[in-house]
């Protein structure tokens, strides 16, 4: 004889029948260094998510009783920033670890629809032109409107089968491209690649690139380590130096290259779910993915709320490829090179 199965709304067992929506938890409850400790972000920076995201987390539902747009964006935050459903946190906002689970899927979901408002390159010639001002006032580095490149964030095994997201180190993951401003605010993520893609492959095939060699930004370059091809839009160290020039080049291009990896290290530190100490993203690579877009997506609009990128104490240093990899980097590209020597000769002699 058939048993009849009954899915059992785990919070539904803990907490009954009632009111449509669960308050268990207030901010003005608690204090700010409660706020911080818990979840990582202070009292007004999570009543603007309250008010950004509320409309998409007040969605309609077939639940009797559903969590708060306020809980939600709590479980979410920490969840990001302790990068496990730990019972106390789920404990502290009155859910279950499984409620956990759908309040982080609904907040990631809300903040990845929202990412071309937040994570976008300036288009007014203005702002292009500040953003050229700025680089060229760290370092001397002229032309220069971001600073791009990859970062691994480690992921569950897809299945067996699939071999795309073992990454060199023999791990799964997805590589992240990424390029920021000055400030270590981000102007273009793209987190879906698999792990064993390397980086001069992942900016081949990127929507970044087509951007660029379509002639977005002409007279304008971004930086990026020798992990990637030189290219006209795209400014790389000299494998060899040889010249006062050359080596004043380098300098100033690792100085100048150096914010991408204090903001990796920023991410990383903020956002423990993306700290492969913590333990692989236990979700399928699309999941994975718009999880590291939200937190993306979130660095920004902490910047934009006055909370200095490089507060956040670092990780370490940021892992670069071998040496050996880089010897085949060198350019191909004769206008590029053309346009890196007249830099060299220009500002650098």
């Amino acid at each position: 004889m058939a048993i009849p199965i009954t899915v059992l709304d785990c919070d539904l067992l803990l907490y009954g029948r009632g009111h449509r929506t669960l308050d268990r938890f207030k901010l003005d409850d608690v204090t700010d260094e409660y706020l911080m400790s818990m979840y990582g972000f202070p009292r007004q920076f999570i009543y603007y998510l309250v008010e950004l995201l509320g409309a998409s987390l007040s969605r309609p539902t077939q639940r009797s009783r559903a969590i708060s747009p306020e809980t939600q964006i709590l479980a979410a935050l920490g969840f990001y920033t302790s990068g496990s459903f730990q019972t106390r946190m789920g404990d502290a906002i009155g859910i279950s670890q499984a409620s956990m689970s759908r309040c982080v899927a609904n907040v990631t979901e809300a903040l990845v629809e929202r990412a071309s408002q937040f994570i976008r390159f300036p288009a007014d010639e203005a702002s292009v032109q500040a953003l050229k001002d700025e680089f060229y006032g760290l370092a001397g580095m002229p032309g220069v409107i971001g600073v791009v490149d990859c970062i691994h964030v480690a992921i569950k095994a897809p299945n067996a089968e699939d071999l795309s997201y073992v990454n060199r180190k023999g791990l799964h993951s997805l590589n992240c491209l990424m390029v920021c401003d000055i400030r270590g605010a981000l102007m273009t993520v793209e987190t879906n690649w698999p792990g064993s893609f390397q980086d001069c492959a992942v900016l081949q095939q990127s929507s970044l690139s087509s951007q660029f060699e379509a002639g977005m930004h002409k007279e304008s370059w971004l930086l990026g380590d020798s992990s990637f091809f030189l290219r006209t839009w795209l400014m790389t160290p000299l494998h060899i130096p040889e010249t006062p020039a050359e080596y004043r080049y380098n300098m100033a291009h690792s100085a100048t290259h150096s914010v991408i990896e204090k903001t990796f290290r920023t991410l990383c530190s903020r956002f423990r779910c993306l700290d492969g100490s913590k333990g692989a993203l236990q979700y399928s690579p699309e999941k994975s993915s718009h999880i590291i877009l939200a937190c993306c997506v979130l660095h920004n609009i902490s910047l934009e709320h006055g909370m200095d990128v490089w507060s956040s104490p670092g990780t370490g240093p940021v892992e670069q490829p071998p040496e050996e990899e880089y010897e085949h980097m060198e350019s191909l590209d004769l206008e590029a090179d053309r346009i890196r020597q007249e830099l060299m000769l220009t500002h650098f002699s």
